[in-house]
This record gives structure tokens, C-alpha cells and sequence, in this order.
């Protein structure tokens, strides 16, 4: 059989994925969150999911490693891959925001040090207010950044804002709502446009 492969990004919306899949009808029985294993099988729908870093889905997708993958919105954005974002899942809804602790230097400050896990983003986002900005990537513990005076702001994810408050930083500027999205590789979408279109359809009427 030749199957499709589905790219699934681990992390806290997985398991809500994996639900969302099997009320549409695509079941991997054998798939725990915490298993080692990494490639996962519908033998009856034809589909090969592998489990994947999320940021790493885009890449996946967009490289023809997979047709289609289930990514956060704010994964498929720092990427810039060239790929179809065919679908809301509505899972994992949160905000891209700015925060900090103190407005007055984010509003004055002519050249801001910003810190984010998604540099790209931040750049593109204060390019287009006209803000000159220095990138500080980092991975883990974006809010400690402005509480030693490594950065002025950061660019990060929001889902409840506990995190930034228990910090002592507040929200400046929302930039975009995210959420997880179902993506499609281009050439994929020509080629098994067939099987796809079904996938689509079988999650359209789950989500209703």
C-alpha cells in the first residue's frame, strides 16, 4: 500500500490531535505520548504517522518527508516553508504577544533587544511598525530575559498569561491568534489530491 504520511508535532496539543484524528475516522491504535516509538500506522486508512518535534513539522512537510503534518501556527510562521495551511483544528488556541516590564522604555526605546524562541517573527513583526530591533534567541525561560536586563521585551506565546504575571511582566501588544493548523505539502496536494481532499472532508465534519 502506499501511504501517506501524516507529520504529528509532540507537545501539549498531541493527544488532542490524536483524538480529533480518530473521531475523523484515522485510529493509530498502538500510539501512546510517551512511547519511544516514533512512526505510527493506520493500516487501514493507509496512513504513516511519524512523531515529531513541532517545530520540525513545517520542515517535514515542506521537504516531502511528509504530505501533510499538524503544526501550531506559530511553528508554521517561524519556518517560512513553502507549504498549504489548509485547516484550522481549533486546538491549542493562544496569542503571539510582546510583553515586558516596563511600557515606557518599549514605547520610547528607539532600537529594542528583543528575546523570543521565534526570531523570524518578532523581526517581521516590528519591521512593519518601522522598529529597529536586536533578536536574542532563546529556547526555554523567555520571561527571565527582561528581569536580568538581557532584554528589553519578549515575543512569545500566551495561552492564559499566568506565566508573564507570576513573572512580573505584562502584555504590551498582542501580534496574532495561533492555533494548530492541519498543513499540506504543495507537490503532495497535486499529486494525492484524491486522499487528501478525503482527510479533509472526514475532519470538516468533526469539527463541524
Amino acid at each position: 500500500m502506499d501511504y501517506l504520511t501524516l507529520a504529528l508535532g509532540k507537545g501539549r496539543t498531541a493527544i488532542q490531535a490524536i483524538d480529533l484524528l480518530s473521531q475523523a475516522g484515522i485510529q493509530f491504535e498502538d500510539f501512546h505520548p510517551k512511547s519511544r516509538k516514533l512512526i505510527f500506522y493506520d493500516h487501514t486508512m493507509g496512513i504513516k504517522m511519524v512523531y515529531v518535534k513541532a517545530i520540525d513539522v513545517p520542515t517535514y512537510v515542506d521537504t516531502g518527508a511528509a504530505d501533510l503534518g499538524i503544526a501550531g501556527k506559530d511553528n508554521i510562521q517561524e519556518s517560512n516553508s513553502n507549504l498549504y495551511d489548509m485547516m484550522d483544528l481549533k486546538l491549542g488556541a493562544c496569542q503571539f504577544v510582546v510583553a515586558g516590564v516596563d511600557k515606557q522604555t518599549y514605547t520610547e526605546k528607539q532600537k529594542l533587544t528583543v528575546a523570543s524562541k521565534y526570531p523570524r517573527i518578532a523581526s517581521s513583526f516590528f519591521q512593519k511598525k518601522g522598529k529597529q530591533i536586536q533578536t536574542i534567541k532563546l529556547n526555554g525561560s523567555v520571561e527571565l530575559a527582561p528581569l536580568i536586563g538581557m532584554a528589553d521585551v519578549i515575543v512569545d506565546i500566551m495561552e492564559t498569561g499566568t506565566t508573564l504575571k507570576e513573572n512580573g511582566l505584562s502584555v504590551f501588544e498582542t501580534i496574532d491568534q495561533i492555533s494548530t493548523r492541519l498543513i499540506v505539502n504543495k507537490a503532495s496536494f497535486a499529486t494525492k489530491s484524491t486522499r487528501i481532499h478525503d482527510i479533509l472532508n472526514r475532519l470538516r465534519n468533526v469539527l463541524g
